[in-house]
């Protein structure tokens, strides 16, 4: 059995930096308002890709503007001020995660993780143009994944067992939430190291919960209680998957949790989600593909990344029900991994990590995928973390 602990009590600095936060786990949506700083906000991105290089002579963001019928052009690169990083055992995946590059549509900032330095940049964003305003620590080993709701930010740090460190947003930057770190109890010594990492950490769409998947490493889903000031429960609910190695995450408009299952029937499954961090399967349908692993919403479709295979499988929701319909596979250049949908849902960008390429698709009324174009990111072989806006 795992075991489960907390790290350290609050503070009364604590408690004063989670004051800022108390909105928002009382079920604030995360957008408009924010703690602004005296006008520093800029007004954020639009029609424009920010793909992240997990480059380990040092990491970089690159900008590309996208064109009314989906293509890119590269703009601007922004080094991170860290170092990306490579799990053992990767190939395509050096990160082997989703959400390792994330925007906070409330207070117009980009996180990025710097596995290989223990960091998190936190960038301003201004159309296709970035301002790096910090460089924090991630509070444990191996970032490899951020999670935001409101003016709380959670990161998943992936060795060492694996923990979670929170953050609160105040004035473009973030404040460390002493005695906000959990321990995930995993094992260290698990191999190969990039199966048997943290997935990825995502809120619930109210704030109240915060999900991490374990991916072979107990194949479980844990789900953190989220107190008003910030806090998380001193541990998780474990959802045991038995074999399924959940990897990817994301939620439906019914709030129902979609998850990408990365195991040797791989799949893509729907659960509801109690208030009190149960978990409970609504469908499970296989994609039929190899080491299904990320999962992208656009609109009321999700397409599910096969880096194994090098394709992409599209799913639909039927009536938010949690029912799920395979549309059938697209193909990508090799080693599909990350992907984002624009706002609208009406163009997909998936990195393909063999090669450092993102590929472009426009996503057809009934759910199939034409490709536009692509590009190749210089420095990004093995890269992820990418955000269309």
């Amino acid at each position: 059995m795992r075991k489960l602990t907390g790290l350290g009590l609050a503070t009364g600095a604590a408690l004063g930096l989670a004051a800022l936060v108390a909105p928002v786990a009382a079920g604030a949506d995360g957008y408009g308002g924010g703690w602004n700083g005296g006008g520093w906000n800029p007004g954020g991105g639009d029609h424009v890709v920010f793909v992240q290089t997990d480059n380990t002579a040092g990491n970089q963001v690159v900008s590309y503007d996208r064109a009314d019928n989906g293509t890119l052009t590269p703009k601007h690169t922004y080094a991170t001020g860290g170092l990306g990083g490579v799990l053992t055992g990767s190939v395509v995946d050096h990160l082997a995660s989703q959400g390792s590059l994330t925007y906070d549509p409330r207070n117009n900032l980009l996180y990025a993780v710097n596995a290989g330095s223990n960091t998190v940049s936190v960038f301003s964003v201004w159309g296709d143009q970035l301002t790096l305003r910090q460089v924090v620590s991630s509070g444990g080993s191996f970032p490899v994944s951020v999670a935001v709701h409101g003016d709380l930010v959670y990161v998943v740090n992936a060795e060492n067992g694996g923990t979670v460190q929170g953050y609160v947003v105040a004035w473009g930057r973030l404040l460390p939430l002493p005695g906000s770190g959990r321990a995930l109890g995993l094992n260290a010594a698990a191999t190969p190291q990039f199966t048997n990492t943290p997935g990825q950490v995502a809120f619930s769409p109210n704030g109240s919960q915060l999900i991490v998947t374990t991916k072979a490493n107990g194949s479980d889903i844990d789900v953190f209680g989220v107190g008003y000031r910030g806090y998380l429960s001193a541990a998780p609910v474990v959802n045991a998957e038995p074999g399924a190695v959940p990897f990817g995450v994301t939620f439906d408009q019914a709030g129902h949790l979609v998850v990408s299952e990365a195991s040797s029937t791989a799949a893509v499954a729907t659960f509801a989600l109690s208030p009190n961090g149960t978990v409970t399967q609504l469908a499970l349908v296989p994609t039929g593909q190899a080491a299904t692993c990320w999962i992208a919403p656009a609109g009321g479709l999700y397409y599910a990344s096969n880096a194994g295979s090098a394709t992409l499988s599209g799913y639909q929701e039927n009536g938010g029900s949690g029912a799920l319909t395979l549309l059938g596979e697209t193909t990508t250049d090799p080693g599909t991994v990350d992907a984002s949908a624009t706002p609208d849902g009406q163009f997909l960008y998936v990195q393909t990590g063999a090669n450092g390429i993102v590929d472009e698709f426009h996503v057809d009324w009934n759910g199939a995928l034409t490709e536009v174009g692509s590009v190749t990111v210089p420095g990004a072989v093995g890269g992820e973390g990418i955000v269309a806006l």
